[in-house]
């Protein structure tokens, strides 16, 4: 049987094309549906279909393109006939309809859209024009949900948020991440091949505590800089983006040393992480990556109490959910991180492996048939 694949737009990095990747590797034969497609060598051996947005200047900007994503998914003029579709949504993905065909619709939800539904954890939706359309998108959106035959969440946190925006139950099916490859190595110090990198990396402190993400407002990396001070140790905020300024700035005014790492390589950050004392993740994610990869080196997590990223780790073994984002709060649960016993990281990790995924969503689209 022949199926087909969907995604929002394919970039030529995140956690959402990721999970696109497994999805085709679980399902070899089938092509891809995509808005426009700004990575074509991430498939270059698929079929991947475009939406007429590709062809316009909006696929440029997702800010303006986004009212018409809406009727851009209805009546898909696709090349093949189908029998099923899994949709990988963050967005209107799931609103995806063939023309002149009525197949089985399976959605992987990364969270129904956070510019309508949950504003106050993205501030893009905070635009007076953005809320004046929500009521409206928010009744499309609901309606389009009840379209699917099954729908899947990568989170029990976004479970929860499907349910309520949605009015639909869900299965928990946790994202693939790379634990088997960062598990493959046992110091991935000796991975980092690029002088610059291994120069940087030998001059860091013996201690620190780490914070790695994009460099954007809602990772909240200016508070891992905070629970640094606080807690004083030496930090490092290993990423990128358009928050380095004002970061760097917070960081001149702190008491302790933090170090940056500007678009590290893989092999970097997980020797950054295999070095750290804790990894510290304030934000509040709908799965979260990150805190899984630092446990796959061995390195006990901290992160705040609420969000998906809370169940990626068993508190009190592989990291400490604090009671609150607040410095004094995150520092003290960096203190009790630092003094927890050596945990098992493949124990800790697996069920987050590409094949648990693969299996899973495998189970899902096939077993829901």
């Amino acid at each position: 049987m022949s199926g087909l694949l969907v995604h929002e737009w394919i970039a030529s990095s995140g956690g959402s094309e990721n999970v696109l990747e497994a999805m085709a590797r679980a399902f070899p034969d089938a092509d891809i549906q995509c808005l426009w497609d700004d990575a074509p060598q991430r498939f270059a051996h698929r079929e991947v279909q475009e939406t007429w947005l590709a062809r316009t200047p909006l696929r440029r900007s997702k800010a303006l393109a986004l009212p018409f994503t809406v009727a851009a998914w209805r009546g898909l003029s696709t090349r093949r006939e189908y029998d099923w579709m899994l949709v990988s949504s963050h967005l209107f993905a799931h609103h995806a309809r063939l023309a002149n065909r009525d197949v089985p619709k399976y959605v992987y939800a990364h969270t129904p859209a956070r510019y309508i539904w949950t504003p106050e954890l993205d501030e893009r939706g905070a635009g007076a024009a953005v809320r004046a359309v929500s009521p409206l998108f928010r009744r499309i959106d609901r309606r389009r949900a009840q379209e699917a035959v099954a729908i899947a969440a990568n989170s029990a946190f976004v479970r929860d948020r499907i349910a309520r925006a949605w009015q639909r139950d869900s299965t928990v099916i946790h994202p693939p991440v790379a634990v088997e490859r960062i598990l493959s190595r046992e110091d991935w110090r000796t991975e980092v091949i690029d002088d610059r990198e291994r120069a940087l990396l030998d001059g860091l402190p013996t201690r620190f505590v780490l914070g790695a993400s994009r460099f954007i407002p809602y990772k909240r990396l200016d508070l891992v800089i905070a629970a640094a001070e606080k807690a004083d140790l030496p930090a490092v905020i290993a990423g990128r983006g358009p928050e380095q300024e004002r970061l760097r700035a917070v960081a001149a005014a702190a008491r302790v040393p933090v170090h940056f790492v500007i678009s590290p390589s893989d092999a970097l950050l997980y020797a950054l992480m295999q070095r750290a004392g804790v990894l510290v993740f304030p934000a509040i994610e709908d799965f979260g990556i990150v805190p899984v990869e630092a446990q796959a080196t061995g390195t006990p997590v901290v992160t705040g109490p609420i969000g998906g990223q809370v169940e990626t780790f068993t508190d009190g073994v592989s990291g400490i959910a604090a009671d609150s984002t607040d410095v004094a709060d995150l520092a003290r649960a960096v203190e009790r991180a630092l003094h927890l016993d050596d945990f098992d990281a493949r124990a800790a990790t697996e069920r987050f492996s590409e094949r648990t995924f693969g299996s899973a969503i495998s189970s899902f689209v096939v077993g829901g048939r």
